[in-house]
């Protein structure tokens, strides 16, 4: 389905209600716009939380591991990581 819209001066578009309602497009929701040999394309971004964590953190959460290196090196490979 084809619809008009109006870009704004600051670069802002409003998408058509009957267009995000059929899209499931819900405020604050997040879209990906690529460029597309001339086209604009929007989708809906697929968003993960991530969690970040310091060096210091990952060392103590390995000292208080109660994994004994056999364990762990099993485990590592397992998993597919060297150690």
């Amino acid at each position: 389905m084809k619809e008009n819209v109006v870009v704004s001066g600051r670069g802002q578009i409003t998408l058509p209600a009957s267009m995000r309602r059929r899209l499931g497009i819900k405020s604050g929701g997040v879209l990906v716009a690529e460029e597309r040999k001339g086209e604009l394309v929007l989708r809906r971004a697929a968003v993960v939380e991530l969690d970040t964590y310091t060096d210091e953190e990952i060392a103590r959460w390995n000292k208080e591991d109660r994994l004994s290196p056999d364990e762990r090196s099993r485990i590592m490979r397992k998993v597919g990581r060297k150690r």
